[in-house]
C-alpha cells in the first residue's frame, strides 16, 4: 500500500507541476534500493536512485504529456527548440553522475529543491 501512495504522490507532481515528481522519487529509491541491497556502498545506492528516478520521470512524463495531448492543453511549438540541448544536458548529466561524490549530490539535490523552493515562493 506505501508504494501505491508514494506512486501517487510522484505521478500527481509529475503531472501537476511537470516533472516534479523527482523530489518525492529520488529519497523513496534510494530508501528502497538500501533497504533490498545491503552489500552495495551508500553511494552506488543513491547513484541508482538518482538513475532510476529518470526511468520513472521519464515514464510519468509520458503519461502526463499524453493526457495533455488528448485534452488540448500542449503546444509543442515553443518547446522544439529547447530540446537538442536538453538531450545534450541529459547525457552530460548522466556521465556526469558517474563522477561526482554522492555527498555533492546530495547536496546538490538539495540546493535545487531549495532553489525551486524559494523561486516558486517569491515568483
Amino acid at each position: 500500500m506505501k508504494h501505491f501512495f508514494e506512486g501517487m504522490l510522484c505521478g500527481l507532481l509529475n503531472g501537476f507541476f511537470g516533472s516534479g515528481g523527482g523530489v518525492i522519487a529520488v529519497p523513496v529509491l534510494e530508501r528502497e534500493q538500501q533497504k533490498q541491497n545491503l552489500d552495495i556502498p551508500a553511494e552506488d545506492s543513491m547513484r541508482h536512485a538518482h538513475a532510476d528516478s529518470v526511468a520513472l520521470i521519464l515514464v510519468l512524463s509520458l503519461t502526463a504529456a499524453v493526457s495533455y495531448m488528448f485534452s488540448g492543453g500542449m503546444d509543442l511549438s515553443s518547446a522544439w527548440k529547447y530540446i537538442p540541448f536538453g538531450a545534450a544536458g541529459a547525457i552530460s548529466g548522466a556521465l556526469f553522475l558517474r563522477k561526482i561524490k554522492a555527498s555533492w549530490l546530495q547536496r546538490l539535490f538539495g540546493a535545487l529543491i531549495c532553489a525551486a523552493a524559494v523561486r516558486t515562493l517569491f515568483s
